[in-house]
């Protein structure tokens, strides 16, 4: 409604400002107005249709008014200056209107810079981690209950290795924002024992043919494999580790009893225990993956089994 009567408001002054030069024109030429109406170079057709337009604009506005000019009229027109003083009145009946006052809309635009650290990256409790600052100003990750303290500062265009304990998640600002960061729990190590060799499943299984082969391979899986001590156990000779395409930490078994027959025969005197009911030997080894920080331990084993030293 409001945008409406300011409308009409600004309609009505173009219509008197026409109105008033068109008078004075008239006034001034003293000539027929019928004459005046048919005349191009007295009265200009782009005025009369832009008079038109506006006219039309009123009508749509739902002011019905009429003017209408006797042709035969020389002197001053009183017909026009009536219609021209009630268009006056209406426009001071349209100023009395009273307005409702328009609640002013501020739209505030907040600028919130992207994180500089990838939100969709976590952090791994009890161990070291890495962040990368990409963006353009110094990032500070800190702990929740340490707000006045930084883990670490980043400069920008830079990565930083830190150190976490048991937090949840980490608190990263940069400028006047910050935002959160999960930390995850550091999985114990992942223990994986293969068995690499089908000599152990002849019914003859020679000691000295084992010791020659890799038979098992043992695949420790972690995040932080370098924080972890390995050690194992049994008559095994251990080659490794080596890091697969994943990271994982390899290493290859094979069997160590005995470099002669007669040691061999030495090692079944001591272990006759270890014979089973087929008359195959059994010889246990184990792999131990202690995490130094966590104090999460694992043992995984598995067995060698053979018959005789040699053929």
């Amino acid at each position: 409604m409001i945008n409406r009567n300011r409308d009409s408001k600004f309609v009505i002054y173009q219509v008197l400002y026409i109105f008033i030069i068109t008078v004075l024109a008239l006034k001034g030429a003293e000539i027929d107005l019928k004459r005046v109406i048919l005349a191009d170079k007295t009265v200009n057709v782009n005025v009369k249709d832009s008079l038109v337009a506006i006219l039309d604009s009123l009508y749509s506005l739902g002011i019905d008014f009429s003017i209408q000019i006797d042709p035969n009229v020389i002197k001053e027109n009183e017909v026009l200056k009536q219609k021209l003083a009630s268009l006056s009145k209406r426009v001071k009946e349209l100023n009395k209107i009273p307005t409702e006052e328009e609640p002013e809309e501020i739209v505030q635009e907040l600028t919130k810079q992207q994180s500089p650290i990838s939100l969709k990256k976590t952090f791994i409790q009890n161990t070291w981690n890495i962040a990368a600052n990409r963006g353009n100003i110094p990032t500070m990750i800190y702990d929740p209950n340490n707000p006045s303290s930084p883990i670490v500062t980043i400069p920008p265009g830079e990565e930083r290795k830190f150190d976490l304990t048991d937090q949840t998640e980490v608190i990263i600002k940069f400028g006047s924002q910050e935002e959160k960061i999960k930390v995850v729990p550091n999985k114990p190590p992942e223990v994986n024992i293969e068995r690499v060799t089908t000599k152990m499943s002849s019914s003859d299984i020679y000691v000295k043919e084992l010791q020659r082969i890799t038979a098992f391979t043992v695949t420790i899986v972690d995040e932080r494999p370098d924080q972890l001590k390995i050690t194992y156990l049994g008559p095994i000779s251990v080659n490794g580790p080596q890091k697969n395409s994943k990271g994982n930490l390899v290493y290859n078994v094979s069997l160590r009893i005995a470099s002669t027959e007669s040691q061999f025969d030495d090692w079944v005197d001591r272990h006759g225990d270890l014979q089973e009911a087929d008359g195959r030997y059994k010889a246990n080894f184990f792999f131990i993956a202690v995490d130094e920080k966590t104090k999460d331990r694992v043992q995984i084993g598995d067995s060698f089994y053979f018959t005789d030293f040699s053929k």
